[in-house]
């Protein structure tokens, strides 16, 4: 059985008080929470402050990016070894944004998902179509590359720290979502990749993540899915009831 998993990646938003108002707010509406890992991920500045708050409970957190080199000449950057002294569990890599705001490509987020293979981290692994690849037909080979590439050459006992999360470019923010069918349409497919790659066993066990335009409304009918294993959330991650709700899906 995959334990669900619903991180939220708060982007670009919250002093340090405000992270720790909001991650102790979620702390407390969730503390009756067993079945479900809970992830948030703040900005680098509150990192130590929302893992000292949330020390104590279950619920884990990320960082939004590292840098694939434990230490040297890299003004600004920051490790994965950095963050896991602070107190992170997972570290989300190759999200849209950072592909697309900041140029970075398969083979570069492949050089962080071998970085943080060495650490004691979780790799949350970002991939996912834009509108144009999609209706030209273009998905899959999209797809099939980002996850490929993405995870060239990492062993097979390193999986058991890899989560995937598949966010449609096209649904990120816009709050336009997936329809339930091509989420799991998706999440089949990509999971077939890792079956390719790992094996049955692997596959099975990984958890794939839905993200884009998660909401309240929309979550219980993309977590009936059977390859959906939870979900990446970004807005609706800033509002501690909407991400308690989402956190707390119907099964139906």
């Amino acid at each position: 059985m995959r334990t669900p998993m619903v991180a939220g990646n708060w982007k670009l938003h919250n002093t340090r008080d405000q992270a720790i108002a909001l991650a102790t707010g979620i702390k407390s509406q969730t503390s009756d929470v067993t079945d479900v890992e809970i992830v948030v991920a703040p900005v680098f500045t509150a990192l130590n402050a929302v893992a000292d708050a949330l020390r104590g409970s279950s619920i884990k957190v990320a960082a939004q990016n590292c840098y694939p080199q434990a230490q040297g000449a890299f003004t600004g950057e920051v490790s994965p070894q950095l963050v896991e002294d602070i107190g992170c569990n997972y570290v989300i890599i190759g999200h849209s944004e950072r592909r697309q705001l900041f140029g970075e490509d398969d083979a570069f987020i492949n050089r962080k998902v071998h970085a943080l293979a060495e650490t004691g981290l979780g790799t949350i692994l970002c991939i996912g179509e834009t509108l144009a690849e999609r209706e030209s037909g273009q998905m899959f080979n999209v797809l099939r590359r980002q996850v490929c590439e993405g995870l060239k050459g990492l062993g097979i006992e390193s999986m058991v720290r890899v989560v995937i999360a598949y966010e449609p470019v096209w649904a990120i923010g816009t709050g336009k979502t997936a329809s339930d069918q091509q989420a799991q349409e998706s999440h089949a497919f990509i999971r077939s990749l890792l079956d390719e790659l790992y094996g049955a066993q692997v596959a099975g066990a990984t958890r794939i993540l839905y993200g884009g335009s998660v909401k309240p409304d929309n979550v219980d009918g993309l977590m009936a899915q059977p390859d959906v294993d939870g979900a990446l959330v970004g807005g609706a991650s800033l509002k501690p009831a909407d991400f308690v709700r989402i956190i707390k899906f119907q099964k139906v």
